[in-house]
Formats: C-alpha cells, structure tokens, sequence
C-alpha cells in the first residue's frame, strides 16, 4: 500500500457506522453505543494481543492455558480433560498444545499421588514467568489506551463494566 492509498474506515468511523445501522435497525442509541464500544475495544485489543503472543512464539491457545493455569486456585485439580472441557477443545488437540508447551518448559505433567490414571498439568517457572511478562506488556498498552480518563473515570468505568458483568448470566438466562 501507498502513502496515497486509503486505509479504509477508522475504528470511530467502523464504530458509528455500526451504531448508526443499530439503531436505525430499532436498538436502542444508548444500548448500542455502550455494546458496540465494549465490542469494539475487545476487537482491536484482541488483534494487539494475539500479535504480541506471536511474538512470544505463543498461539492463543497455548496463552489459554497458561492464563488459566496461571488464575486457578491452589489445590484444584487441573487435568487435561478439564483444560479441554474449560477451554472448549477437543482433548486431542489439548494433547498436542500441551505436548508443544511441555517441550518448551512451560508446562509439567505430573502423575497423580491419589489416582495413578490421571495427569495433573502444573505451570513451572518458566510458565509463571512468561504470564507475568505478557501481564506487564499488555498493562503498558491498556493503560495507554485508558490514559485519557482521570483515575476516578476508570474507577466509575470499572464499576459500570463490572455491574453489566454481574447482570449478564441473569439476563442470559431468562
């Protein structure tokens, strides 16, 4: 591409456009601003993400498990099958992701005291390290992108956000 090409639309343009066809299409202006902001910030964001987990040598999915593994809380039991059922993949694809995990030291699989049929799936240093690593550059970035709002503007953004939070399984639900 040129300097003279177009670059298309700007995410505020996508984002107006999108408000624009929703409400005219009968959603309600309020409604749809704040959804398609939420959605328009997770999507862009989402791209930043997955560009600098290829630049980790890490997929997505390879960033799942560590996110989750790195999240869990002491004591519970973490499995293969369990990985695959909370990350939503076949098992046999969880096998080849944490094959490809385990050989670059992220992951250790470690037989099971009390059921000598299981694997459990632990985080090794080297996994705990580089989910910090990845927290702290995309801390950089999200604050970048928050930088425009005063503190108490996040904070009663936080708010907001984590009430719709709290009310989406009652309203997904009915």
């Amino acid at each position: 591409m040129t300097a003279d090409e177009p670059t298309g639309p700007s995410l505020r343009q996508d984002y107006d456009a999108a408000v624009a066809a929703y409400v005219e299409a009968g959603g309600s202006e309020s409604v749809q601003r704040v959804i398609t902001a939420v959605h328009a910030v997770h999507r862009r964001l989402s791209r930043w993400y997955d560009d600098q987990l290829a630049d980790l040598g890490l997929s997505a999915g390879e960033w799942a498990v560590i996110s989750h593994m790195a999240m869990h809380r002491a004591g519970e039991i973490v499995t293969p099958s369990h990985l695959s059922q909370v990350l939503s993949i076949a098992p046999s694809s969880m096998t080849h992701r944490l094959d490809r995990m385990a050989e670059r030291g992220l992951i250790e699989r470690v037989p099971d005291e009390v059921n000598r049929t299981r694997i459990l799936i632990t985080l090794t240093d080297d996994g705990r390290q580089l989910f910090r690593d990845v927290i702290q550059q995309s801390d950089v970035m999200e604050g970048n992108v928050l930088g425009q709002f005063s503190e108490k503007q996040r904070t009663d953004l936080a708010d907001l956000l984590e009430r719709a939070v709290s009310g989406l399984d009652d309203a997904l639900s009915r």
